[in-house]
């Protein structure tokens, strides 16, 4: 069944302008808010959809500006052989090159042979369907798919009101899992009630074959439900006519009255049944009203995980769930840029897919601060939470997210970094000084906008905290680690990366006695990142550490520290997510 080559969208709500080639399997669109996400799924659906009317508004048209008319305009592969029927639409038959991304008006032997529709809707919101073709405008010929055409070309949309395809209605799913159709005419000319008795009995039989495969679908997906499935005429429904015929469980129940999740979940297994009648699906919001294992296993009735995509699925989705199931390739995150949007795909580099698995939530927020390890990301946490405490915007509400890179090589971060930066989010590396990155690595990651924000003079984080904290601070922290980790072993770090110069005693004497030198604070910052067990150095401990102690001394620490928070904190709070 035919598959969309290439969409083009102008002028439609907030999108000016944008152009994609998407897959010919699953494409699911992410990113921030707000970015256009849904105005594509509703372009194709108002392009394709089986409809002779819009109910559009002067708010549909870019920036309200009704002069220009909004335009959708989607090409068409994978063609069966009636639309590439010459006697039929020869003169609108195209080209379309896979290769090159482009669409020419003359079939080409060495391009695939597709058809373009074209959505137009002017000031007096009267809409216009037209298939593209220079030669036909030339000879002043000008026409549309044929309504049956239209009818089998239209995508499912899977939305709020999915209970629709659990009814025999026009365009609803249950009319392209299988040929059947019922004829309630008698059992219509009965009283309500009688009619409900009167047709079950006969639905079984017409509809038999539907009903096994929605009742196998339905197991499959782990929905349960209760006996046998039957089609009854709806009691819900206020006129006679095939939308009356819906399905009920075997007590009588409509399955209209399923969980928003279940109806969503059946109705997508069933559009995969019903593939060869219709092999496009609208989904907007895939995790709406399920839980997460019920996710993969609607990701997993697409095709998600097949070669042969059985279905060309165009979703939105704001799930760090859906994402991490998900592959590069199958990914898009939209992005504007001047007059125009843009869909850049994920990626499926060995970067790319590991940064997808491990740190989904990120490819979701608007700005990502790249931690060198689990201390820096603690560290941001605990102070963060301080500030908020004390009325500044906590990072989460102004769309900013921390991953971890691992710690390792120095350039690691920069890696994961770039990962985003390629795909439009604004990025920020939190690194310790001690391992100097690549310099050009870093250079390019500035160089294309990448912030970078290290501690001072060779410093990891421990030593940071050691020698910019006052000296009141400084004694806070000795006595959390030995909260943490006992005197003995506290004791054993001091000598040992004192060389036996300086114990746990002479450190608190020294504290005690008035102040602390730089010296034995750098001992210090050095005993506290021990290889075997280091005193702060998970995300939970510097945490504490930051919202109990950094924070509240930050205004009696060393100028340069707080030089760096503020710059931290500063850079989330500057952009507009």
């Amino acid at each position: 069944m035919a598959r969309i080559r290439q969409i083009e969208i102008k002028h439609f709500r907030g999108i000016q302008a944008f152009t994609w080639q998407p897959a010919p399997g699953l494409n699911c669109l992410i990113g921030p808010g707000d970015s256009g996400k849904s105005t594509v799924l509703d372009a194709i659906d108002l392009c394709l959809g089986a409809r002779r009317n819009l109910a559009l508004t002067d708010a549909d048209f870019y920036r309200l500006d009704v002069e220009t008319p909004i335009q959708v305009t989607i090409t068409l592969g994978d063609l069966e052989d009636s639309l590439k029927s010459l006697e039929t639409y020869g003169l609108y038959l195209r080209s379309f090159d896979a290769t090159k991304g482009i669409v020419e008006d003359e079939p080409d032997n060495e391009g695939e042979t597709v058809l373009t529709i074209l959505l137009t809707v002017e000031g007096d919101l009267e809409p216009s369907w037209t298939l593209v073709s220079e030669r036909a405008e030339a000879q002043g010929q000008s026409r549309n798919l044929a309504w049956a055409d239209r009818i089998r070309l239209a995508p499912a949309r899977i939305g709020v009101m999915a209970d629709y395809h659990l009814g025999w209605r026009r365009g609803s799913v249950l009319n392209r899992v299988s040929e059947e159709r019922a004829d309630a005419s008698a059992a219509l000319a009965k009283a309500a009630r009688e009619a409900r008795a009167a047709f079950g009995s006969e639905a079984e039989q017409q509809l038999g074959e539907t009903l096994q495969i929605v009742a196998d679908t339905a197991r499959e997906l782990g929905i349960g439900l209760d006996g046998d499935l039957k089609a009854l005429l709806d009691a819900h429904s206020v006129s006679f006519s095939g939308g009356t015929i819906a399905l009920h469980d075997q007590a009588g129940v409509p399955l209209r009255g399923l969980g928003t999740g279940s109806t969503r979940l059946l109705t997508a297994g069933l559009q995969r049944r019903a593939a060869a009648q219709s092999s496009m699906i609208l989904i907007d919001e895939l995790e709406y009203g399920l839980e997460p294992h019920r996710i993969i296993r609607s990701l997993d009735s697409l095709g998600a995980k097949e070669a042969n995509n059985p279905l060309q699925v165009f979703m939105t989705t704001h799930s760090p769930v859906a994402v991490r199931e998900l592959s590069g390739d199958q990914l898009f995150v939209m992005r504007s840029s001047a007059a125009e949007h843009h869909a850049l795909p994920a990626g499926t580099s060995d970067d790319a897919q590991g940064t997808i698995r491990c740190f989904p939530e990120a490819f979701l927020a608007h700005s990502v601060i790249v931690c060198e390890g689990a201390s820096e990301v603690g560290f941001v946490r605990g102070l963060d939470q301080y500030r908020a405490e004390n009325g500044s915007d906590a990072i989460a509400a102004q769309g900013t997210v921390l991953i971890d890179s691992g710690g390792g090589s120095a350039d690691r971060p920069f890696r994961r970094a770039t990962v985003f930066q390629q795909l439009g989010y604004r990025v920020a590396v939190l690194r310790d000084d001690d391992k100097k990155p690549d310099a050009e690595v870093e250079a390019a990651f500035v160089q294309a906008g990448g912030k970078v924000i290290a501690w001072r003079d060779g410093r990891a984080l421990e030593d940071e905290l050691f020698l910019s904290l006052s000296a009141q601070a400084t004694s806070r922290l000795l006595d959390h680690a030995i909260e943490l980790h006992g005197e003995d072993l506290i004791n054993e770090h001091i000598r040992s990366s004192t060389g036996n110069d300086m114990d746990l005693d002479g450190a608190r004497a020294e504290i005690n006695n008035g102040g602390i030198g730089d010296d034995t604070r750098s001992l210090l910052g050095q005993a506290a990142r021990a290889k075997r067990n280091s005193w702060f150095k998970t995300v939970t401990r510097m945490a504490t550490v930051a919202h109990a102690i950094v924070g509240p001394d930050l205004a009696h620490s060393d100028q340069g520290f707080r030089a760096l928070t503020d710059d931290l904190f500063e850079w989330v709070a500057s952009g507009d997510g």
